[in-house]
Parts: C-alpha cells; structure tokens; sequence
C-alpha cells in the first residue's frame, strides 16, 4: 500500500484543500531559502563544537540529499523513518525527504527496541536516516527487504548497522537538486505515531496543509513589532506532534533560530546558549525547575522576598537568569496539563506562561490570544479547530488541521470521527464565555467509587505534582470506597528512604502532603491511602509512555492483583517493594 492522494486514505470529512499553495511547507521553505540566506537559522553542539547553518546553507545540504533520495527511484509515497533524537540533521532529513516526493515516518527515538521494530514493520519503510537514540536500532525486517540505513554525524558509530550509508558522504558526491518540486496540501507529508498511553500506537497521517496550519494558528502569538528572530531550544522529540508544531512548523511561518542540545548532561549548558525567547516544556520539567529554586531559597522565604518591591524585582531577575530563561517572552506549557499552582508560580516570577492543547490526530489546536490567558485553561481554537463539547462532555474537533486517518487502519479511523465529521479525542472539556477550553481530564480514566460517585483522576493527580515530592502519580479507585493513588517519589526523596529516620520523614511529609491535598477535595474524591513505589517508572518497564505519560493500563496490569489488600491494611502510606 503506497502512499498516493485518494479517498482511501482520508477519512476526515473536512479533508479539502483550502490553503494557499505558497503556505504550504515546501514553498514556505524555498521562500525562507531566498530571503534569508544568510541568516542563522540551526545551531547544533557537537562533541564540544557548536555548529551554525544560515538558511542557504542548510537549504544546501537539504537540495543534496533530496537529490540522492530522488535517484533512488522508490515509489512516489515510500516512507522513510527518522529515528534520532532532536538534532540539525532530524530537521534537514525531513525536508529532504519532502522534497523527494515521499513520506516521513519519525519514531520516538526513547522507545524500546521491540516497540520500535514493531513499528518498522508496521509502516515497512524503505530507508531509515538514524542518529543518536537511547536503545540498540530496531531489527531489519527480512533479508529481502530493501532497507537503506543512513547514518547522520552525530550517530554513534557501534549501534549502527552493517552496510550502513554515512549523511557526509552522501552530500559530498551528490549535486543538489535544482528544482523546487511541489506537493499538492493533499499529500500526505508524515506519519506521526501516538505515544501509545492507552494501548498501541497508531500511525496518524497528516497532510501538507494540515502541518502548515499547525504554524500558521501559532500566529496569534508572533504579533508584528517583536524583535527580527526569535529563539528556540529543540529538545522535545520531534517524533511527537507538539514539538512538531511548535518548532518545525513555526520556523516556516515566523523567524526562528533553533538551537539544539547535544545530551541530557549538557542540557544546562544548551539552555544557556540558547538564551531561548520562546520556551516549550512539559509540566514535570517546569516542576524540577521550580524544585531547583526551593533548593537554594526556601519557599517561604521565597513568597517573602517576592513580595517587596524593589527585593522582589532583583529576586525574579535573578531566578530567571539562573533559570537561563532571562530572555524568555513566552514559558508555554502542554503535553499533559499543568497544576494551577505551578502556573501562578511562575507568574509571580513575571514569566508569561501559556498552556496550549493539542494531539497526534490534531495537531496543536488550542493557543490563548495575548492578553485573554486564564489560568487553567488552554486557550482559545486555531481557526481552523471547530470545536464542541459532547452531550457527555467529550472535546471534540473538526477542521482540515485533523489527521487524514491512522495509517493501515480503516476502522479506527472510521470510528475515529463523529458522523457529522468531528474527531472525538476522548478528553473530557469546558468552554467559557470568551471560547477558551478548559481539560478537565479523559473520558476512559474517570471511574466510579462503591457509592456511586465519579471521580476525575487528573484533577488529583495535579494537586499531587504540585507537592514537589512525587516524580509521578497516577490515582485509582473503581468499584472501591474511595480512590487512591499509587506514586513515585522524586530521586532526592527516594535517595532520603536509604536510612529508617530518612524514610521516617519522607513518610510523614507524604502524609502532611496526602492531608493538604485532601483538604481541598470534595469528601468523594478525598485520597483513603498513598501506596509508594519503590521501583521507578520508566519507559523501558512500561509504566511511562515516550512522551513519559503514566501508561494508566500497564500500572493497574502490574499492581490491580494487590489494590483490596492495600485498602485493608488501613494505613495512609503503603511502602511497595520493587518488584
């Protein structure tokens, strides 16, 4: 099954080409690369030397490469897999590829070698461009399968496979391409697998036109009169749809220099560099964060200084620069939602923070206009998102921004929209009075307890981050008196547990924790016990997904067995042993 323009393909009804063909991603490409040739736009740190490509440089090694992709003769539609973390090369394969006429395929470069060769089978690609990644690459396919591997700079040389093409090399004998191929807004671009939280991954197909209005409803936040470039740090994987949108997208339609992080022990050093104006992260690294702070100033004394005027102002500026997020317009937050909390902490240091809302069927749909930010709400729809609100509460979205449909898979995708056209993402929202949706949590987690009463597992499991004492939670209860959640402490509090009188007082702060929480719930949501894991969650056990959310299912497969004998030992803290 190859990958060509047709009903097929498309389950969205509202699938029909209505962009301009210059917005398109390709010609938004070849107009950056005559405007801005010389103007940085990819900064790659590299074994201690930081590499810069301008516009017209990277445009050049993207023209060679699609070159050599296009001699190859596959069928127009292949797909190609990206597997690598984040880097210049990530960015430069995925235009290549465009250009060459054939579909990108990214894998989350986290994920198992098992997870990942099931993948591979699934999309069966005909090549596969690989770079710095956590596990051994997946399995080939058969012997005879055409499967080309290449291998871009920053690939470590022993994971790679045999007979394996070099990127250097490949630019350094090809001629770059010369013309400016086009691709109809219709034509599928990529192919971006879900992180599988709720069982396995399924490939959404999105268009061209649809990844351009991934950018173009960025726009709200890129008003005229801002400094000539903004900047960005690319750490996210790319093989998921926010940083996708976020980075890739925005960098067609708005001027960005994107700089890139060479490991997670140089991340701080990255981020210096960076000087980001624009930063994206996901809640659990806004909570690190916000725990570094308390490291050196303790919160009250923190709320104390933050509340004198001209101590308060030195304070915050002191605080961002050591964040390195001194020069930062914009803190956006997504992935999962972020504690109320943790929101108005970082206002109070004067950081404009944002939460937006989007997913791998719909690209980021939900971006709050300047000057209407409310806390706990995500903002109001792209205009290119229609979106309603179920009779049961449902958020669903309709619009050509939505996937095309999930990749060899007709019936989820068929069942994947609402006869009138709406896709059902399966999180439960609100809407207020100035359009701006409020996640109140996903329709499959909620549960009833014994008495009857539903319980939304989300809107506990944020008080519960917020502590800064867990580095997960996940909250159950079906069918029991009342829910309660099973955790992971954060490494220092775990580190604390090594000794009976640190583990005396990790226990009773839990405690004091499990009560603040409590107090603030109605008496049906109210926590009856807090069971602490002592082994981590992972992505390599399968308790985390790539994404690093919680796999709800994984947990309640691993631990439901022992759910009625924790709630009879009538304790507030259960201690798990690893298993």
């Amino acid at each position: 099954m190859e990958l060509t323009v047709g009903e097929s393909l498309c389950s969205n009804p509202a699938a029909t080409s209505i962009l301009n063909p210059q917005e398109l991603p390709l010609q938004r490409l070849y107009t950056f690369e005559r405007e801005r040739a010389s103007m940085r736009f990819l900064v790659q740190p590299l074994q201690g030397v930081v590499r810069e490509w301008t516009w017209g440089e990277t445009m050049l090694e993207v023209r060679r490469m699609a070159a050599w992709l296009k001699a190859q003769n596959w069928p127009p539609g292949s797909r190609i897999m990206i597997l690598g973390k984040n880097s210049a090369w990530w960015l430069m394969a995925d235009f290549a590829i465009w250009m060459a006429g054939y579909v990108s395929v990214p894998l989350f470069p986290a994920a198992s070698s098992q997870a990942r060769a099931g993948l591979c089978d699934h999309c069966g690609p005909v090549a596969c461009f690989l770079g710095r990644f956590d596990n051994a690459i997946p399995a080939a396919r058969s012997a005879t399968d055409s499967f080309v591997s290449i291998a871009w700079p920053d690939a470590d040389p022993t994971s790679l496979p045999a007979h394996c093409l070099y990127w250097n090399d490949l630019l350094a004998a090809q001629p770059p391409m010369e013309q400016s191929p086009r691709r109809d807004g219709m034509d599928v671009a990529t192919i971006i697998y879900s992180s599988g939280s709720t069982g396995q991954p399924k490939g959404a197909m999105h268009s061209f036109q649809g990844l351009s209005m991934m950018g173009l409803s960025m726009k709200p936040q890129f008003p005229a009169g801002l400094p000539e470039t903004d900047r960005v740090l690319s750490y996210l994987p790319l093989a998921h749809i926010a940083e996708r949108a976020l980075i890739e997208m925005n960098a067609l339609f708005s001027p960005l220099e994107i700089y890139f992080v060479e490991n997670l022990e140089k991340f701080p050093e990255d981020l210096a560099r960076a000087r980001s104006t624009l930063f994206f992260s996901v809640p659990r690294l806004y909570a690190r964060f916000q725990q570094k702070v308390f490291e050196r100033v303790p919160e009250k004394r923190l709320r104390l200084l933050l509340a004198l005027p001209l101590v308060g102002a030195l304070t915050r500026s002191k605080i961002r620069r050591a964040l390195s997020l001194d020069r930062t317009r914009i803190v956006a937050g997504g992935g999962a939602a972020t504690p109320v909390d943790l929101i108005r902490w970082y206002r109070r240091l004067r950081f404009n923070f944002i939460e937006g809302y989007g997913m791998t069927e719909t690209g980021i749909t939900h971006v709050p206009l300047p000057g209407t930010e409310r806390v706990g709400f995500v903002g109001q729809a792209s205009p290119y998102a229609e979106t309603r609100i179920s009779p049961e509460g449902e958020i669903q979205i309709r619009g050509a921004m939505n996937m095309m449909g999930y990749f060899r898979d007709p019936g989820k995708s068929r069942t994947a929209f609402t006869p009138d056209g709406f896709l059902r993402t399966g999180d439960r929202g609100e809407i207020d009075a100035e359009g701006r949706l409020r996640l109140i949590g996903r329709l499959k987690e909620e549960f009833k307890t014994s008495k009857g009463k539903y319980v939304y597992p989300a809107r506990i499991e944020e008080q519960l981050t917020v502590t800064g004492v867990f580095e997960s939670v996940a909250v159950f209860g079906a069918g029991f008196n009342q829910p309660f959640a099973l955790a992971v402490l954060l490494p220092e509090r775990q580190d604390a547990c090594s000794n009976p009188n640190g583990r005396a007082a990790v226990e009773a702060e839990i405690v004091a924790c499990l009560e603040r929480v409590n107090a603030n719930l109605e008496l049906t949501e109210r926590l009856s016990f807090l069971a602490v894991s002592q082994e981590p969650w992972t992505i390599d056990n399968g308790c985390l997904t790539p994404t690093l959310k919680v796999r709800r299912f994984a947990l309640e497969q691993r631990y439901s067995s022992q759910f009625q004998q924790w709630e009879h030992a009538g304790r507030k803290i259960l201690w798990l042993e690893a298993q």
